[in-house]
């Protein structure tokens, strides 16, 4: 099986977590989850995410189906 590289960025000042697994063109979308985006593809195939807020997550985890 191919490796595939994720580019994961993290913004301290906006406290903002971004993961990629493809780099193809796409959009983010609302979950169900008010901090978390989903990074789409035009046939909907996810290509990342997004976390807002990532230093509340202190007590718990944030659980997300993507």
């Amino acid at each position: 099986m191919a490796k595939r590289n994720v580019k994961i960025w993290y913004d301290a000042e906006g406290d903002y977590l971004e993961v990629i697994y493809d780099q193809r063109s796409g959009y983010f979308r609302e979950t169900a989850a008010d901090q978390v985006t989903e990074k789409v593809d035009e046939e909907g195939e996810i290509l990342g995410f997004s976390v807002l807020r990532v230093s509340s997550l202190t007590r718990s985890p944030l659980e997300v189906a993507l």
